[in-house]
């Protein structure tokens, strides 16, 4: 079968990580992860990925502590960047080529973010895991995805996430809220819709790049995301 999607960026949080955990890293996860992106590159789909921090520190815990934002949001990079360096041991303990490059440097542990760099790893079929942010505060790692799936050229930005769809509202408390299976970018920022980021939703609209929002917990998903695309909500030009 060939893959709908050839070049993908997956934007998977930092609690995607966690498992049942209240914080930290569950490894079951990570082999879990490690074996959808197996069968994808095994599949020839070029893989780059984006991983939030968030089962480590997040920049708005630093509500009511004292910390500036800008200083909270670089310890969230930091964290990012020991989420990826964990993405990259496990991808390798798999078989895979991996290759955990960040917008901060620190060049010890990972490779600078460099574009050039970043598409001989993909042509290469390396996994590329975008860590460090932008470098830069405030901006979300969903902003991030989106920015590094444009610069890329990717096909498509794969959002894994805990639901499987995005609504019309929060179905956890709005008993009537709806799934959608595609939505415009138009509609989606106009309607206010949480399931993500606004400036990485504008973007991506700036750029024709379409969005597959879909649930990455269930096995399989990731694949059929980029294979078949048949899952989840499509966020596109209308």
């Amino acid at each position: 079968m060939a893959a709908l999607y050839k070049r993908v960026v997956l934007k998977l949080s930092g609690e995607a990580l966690k498992g049942s955990a209240a914080s930290g890293i569950d490894f079951s996860v990570l082999q879990f992860i490690s074996r959808e992106v197996q069968q994808l590159l095994g599949l020839g789909v070029q893989v780059g990925l984006v991983i939030g921090g968030g089962n480590i520190w997040r920049g708005t815990n630093a509500e009511g502590t004292g910390l500036d934002r800008a200083t909270a949001d670089y310890m969230g990079m930091l964290a990012t960047i020991m989420n990826g360096l964990a993405l990259q041991s496990a991808f390798e303990q798999v078989g895979l080529e991996a290759r955990a490059m960040s917008a901060l440097r620190l060049d010890e542990v990972c490779e600078p973010y460099i574009r050039q760099r970043a598409l001989e790893h993909l042509r290469r079929n390396r996994v590329v895991i975008f860590v460090g942010g932008t470098g830069l505060p405030y901006f979300t790692t969903d902003t991030v995805a989106a920015l590094r799936a444009v610069e890329v050229g990717a096909d498509i930005f794969l959002k894994g996430t805990n639901v499987d769809a995005v609504y019309s509202a929060d179905p956890r408390t709005d008993r009537t809220a709806a799934p959608y299976r595609q939505i415009g970018y138009d509609q989606f920022l106009a309607d206010h819709l949480k399931a993500m980021d606004a400036t990485a939703v504008s973007l991506c609209r700036e750029n024709h790049l379409p969005i597959l929002l879909f649930n990455m917990n269930k096995p399989g998903n990731i694949v059929r995301a980029a294979m078949q695309g048949d899952i989840g909500t499509l966020i596109k030009e209308a």
